[in-house]
């Protein structure tokens, strides 16, 4: 909430705490027992009433909007890390690895998240404003060190493995992370000599 003419006004300690608590719930119990989970589940989980989930989250929407931003900022924050503990290669697809568990938490929101709330229609824009800069600068270091081929743009890597998580008929996850590793697999193949189109060096990046 804003007061007129000044800055917004911070939530309390507490009451974040109960925000961050719901949320993490939340998110538990959508992969367990999907979007459509009594209240009672989430606020028992959390250790809040379902007076705290109201007052927080007014509506469903509200919650599921927060439980897909919490991922896309623990996904956004831990490249830094990754940078830091790996070689640029390593760090690219560990990020890459995280980004496809992301995706498949996502499987049991699918129903909400396609249902066209407009709740959720600025989410794209979140995930892109949060992950793009950092997987841009991700593949541009690698792409300096030149231990990743350098023809392949962050997009096109946000756009390949969204395609490549996609839920196929008869399998798990694991099919989707195996696929996954091909293709980090075939990013490690750098192609000295080959031209490189303009257009396609690691630039900004669209939501899967």
């Amino acid at each position: 909430m804003t007061e007129k003419g000044g800055p917004p006004r911070r939530i309390r300690a507490d009451a974040q705490r109960n925000v961050d608590a719901l949320v993490e719930a939340a998110k538990k119990v959508f992969d367990t027992t999907g979007v459509d989970a009594p209240a009672k589940e989430i606020t028992d989980l959390a250790g809040v009433g379902v007076g705290t989930l109201y007052r927080h989250f007014p509506l469903r929407s509200d919650l599921v909007k927060a439980v897909v931003e919490s991922g896309i900022d623990a996904l956004a924050a831990t490249a830094p890390g990754l940078s830091a503990a790996h070689e640029p290669a390593e760090a690219l697809a560990e990020w890459l690895r995280r980004y496809t568990e992301l995706l498949g938490t996502k499987r049991g929101l699918a129903p909400a998240l396609h249902s066209g709330d407009p709740s959720y229609e600025g989410l794209s824009g979140y995930f892109l404003d949060k992950v793009g800069p950092v997987l841009t600068a991700l593949l541009a270091d690698a792409v300096a060190a030149g231990t990743v081929r350098d023809d392949v743009s962050a997009r096109d890597l946000l756009y390949a493995v969204a395609n490549l998580c996609m839920p196929v008929s008869g399998e798990g996850p694991d099919y989707n992370h195996r696929m996954v590793a091909v293709l980090i697999d075939g990013l490690r193949t750098a192609r000295p000599g080959v031209a490189t189109d303009p257009s396609h060096r690691p630039g900004g990046a669209a939501s899967p």
